[in-house]
């Protein structure tokens, strides 16, 4: 394979929402510890995220909601960050993940980004003048050397990495609420199919694992069947 093997993992509602709401105000991270009957087992999930691929692939949009462009400089860990992104980060924000990170990757077609500013030698940038995902992830992998990669992004760029067919495994753990509402973003958003041809262009998923967690938390794995 000439892309690195893609892992996405992300924490959901049980209808499938990935957020709180359709503001950046809310927040699963934010939202979820003050919640009765769901506080209770979400340590799970980050204990989960704990023993993820070293690669991670993240937005800079997330990242900015999550608020690194403020943040005070974290201690490094071993896990290298992928970012992709146009305008959301800072210089700081940059500075953020090259401190945190072994590796940090930012993948743009900004050619005025922040990254370009940003002098560290942990730091390697990825330039599309035409953004190509499917391009991006085979640089990765030859550039960089990345063999895994876990993806934590939103709801659109998921949707990207599934209709390029970009893909390989799905590690969900489902919180147990009910969060609703159409605008509050999903796993997987982007556009909606409007023809046949285009729904019998998905593959299915085979279930790998099924674990019921404490405080009534599941955990689904799938593998992706090839299209």
């Amino acid at each position: 394979m000439n892309r690195p093997i893609t892992t996405l993992f992300m924490l959901m509602s049980v209808d499938g929402k990935i957020s709180t709401g359709a503001t950046d105000e809310l927040d699963v991270d934010r939202d979820f510890p003050k919640i009765p009957g769901v506080r209770e087992g979400l340590h799970q999930y980050y204990e989960i995220e704990q023993t993820t691929d070293l690669w991670s692939f993240n937005t800079g949009r997330v990242q900015a909601k999550m608020g690194v462009n403020e943040k005070e400089m974290p201690i490094k860990t071993p896990v290298s960050f992928v970012l992709l992104d146009n305008h959301h980060l800072t210089d700081h924000g940059v500075r953020y993940f090259c401190a945190k990170s072994k590796q940090a990757v930012v993948i743009t077609s900004n050619p005025e980004h922040p990254a370009f500013h940003v002098n560290a030698d942990n730091l390697h940038i990825i330039y599309q003048e035409c953004s190509s995902l499917s391009t991006a992830l085979e640089r990765l992998k030859k550039e960089c050397g990345c063999e895994r990669l876990t993806v934590q992004s939103g709801g659109t760029v998921n949707s990207l990495f599934l209709r390029g067919k970009l893909l390989d495994y799905v590690d969900i753990v489902v919180a147990p609420i009910l969060i609703g509402g159409k605008d509050t973003p999903t796993l997987i958003d982007g556009r909606s199919f409007t023809q046949t041809t285009e729904v019998t262009e998905l593959g299915g998923l085979k279930l790998l694992e099924c674990t019921p967690l404490q405080d009534s938390y599941i955990r689904l794995r799938y593998e992706v069947l090839e299209r």
